[in-house]
Formats: C-alpha cells, structure tokens, sequence
C-alpha cells in the first residue's frame, strides 16, 4: 500500500515525497540563506543526508501516513519545481476528537512571498476535507511572531498558553496554542 497525494493552489503543489525529489530537496536545504531569527535554523550541516537516506526518509512518510500517525507534504512551486518547504500534520486522538497538530516551514530564501499562506490554507482544507480532523492546532513559541502571524492569516484563532508543553533543547518551554475546527472554517 502506497499513500500519495498531490494538492495544488494557484502557485504551489503540496504531495508526498518521493524518491526523485532527493536532489531538488537537498539543494533547497543548501541554498538556504543564514538563519533570519531564533527560530529560523537557516544553513545547515546536510552532509549526512544522502540519497540512501532520504530513501528512507520518504519510507517512513509513507509508513507513518498508512498508520494515520503523521502526513508529511512537500511543498513545490508550479513554475519551477523548486522545493520550498513543507506542511505536516500529526494524528493527535481520533475516535470522537479528531484532532491534530500542524506545522509547517517555508525554507527562508522563499519567505515574504505569500507561500507559507496558500501552502498551509490548502493543507487545512486538506486536513478537513480527506483527513477527515474536526480540529486543527498549531504549537508556536510566544516569541515566533512570524509564525504567529501565519497562523492568524489563515484563520486559526488563538487559545492559549500551554505552560511548560515542549521539550526543546533539554527545556520545557511554553507554547501558543491556535486552532481551527472544521465548523468554523471557510473554504
């Protein structure tokens, strides 16, 4: 069993990753400019993601997405195939929940063009739509404005502060917590 996706917007295609994407994936990570802020990693060590290992990589996607535990999706420009980040989704607690954590990430070179928000409006959909969530979060330190404000552009509301929630660096830190449910979203 294979899980493949492929979701497009007006100038981005989100899919599962496959093999081939190895070398456009490992260029962007190496074209990435010096970290912008705090919580920007900016140029990377990629010396050990080889090919072989991005193989892997891509297998543990498609086993994860299988066992709805996780769904990661590239991010991919239309007019260029360039890789420019990635959208995931984590399976929080189905059963009368159906409820995730979503990230995403935009590889700084590409900021300040609008992907992050037709990339992350279109996985919510997504996630409403195929996923099958009711409830959307995201988990933002109180400092990433940037991300902060990804979030509220497309729609999620603030809830609250969770004290103490991720371990980060041998650190419990507290996070923001923004939803979205699927009653209260517009397409």
């Amino acid at each position: 069993m294979k899980f493949e996706v492929k979701m497009e917007t007006q100038n981005l295609i989100l899919r599962s990753y496959l093999y081939d994407d190895y070398r456009n994936w490992l260029s962007a990570f190496n074209n990435r400019y010096p970290s912008q802020n705090r919580f920007d990693k900016g140029k990377m060590d990629m010396s050990e993601c080889t090919e072989e290992w991005f193989k892997s990589l891509v297998n543990d996607h498609q086993e994860r997405a299988i066992n709805d535990k996780e769904y990661i999706f590239g991010v991919f420009r239309k007019f260029d195939g360039n890789h420019i980040g990635f959208v995931d989704f984590s399976t929080l607690l189905r059963d009368n929940f159906q409820w995730a954590r979503m990230g995403y990430t935009i590889h700084n070179q590409f900021w300040r063009k609008g992907y992050g928000e037709e990339a992350v409006t279109r996985a919510i959909n997504f996630g409403f739509e195929k996923l099958n969530y009711h409830r959307i979060e995201a988990h933002i330190d109180p400092e990433n404005l940037p991300s902060i404000g990804l979030a509220k552009k497309v729609g999620m509301t603030f809830e609250c502060v969770r004290n103490r929630f991720i371990l980060e660096n041998d650190r419990w830190i507290n996070q923001c917590v923004y939803y979205i449910d699927k009653d209260n979203h517009l397409h």
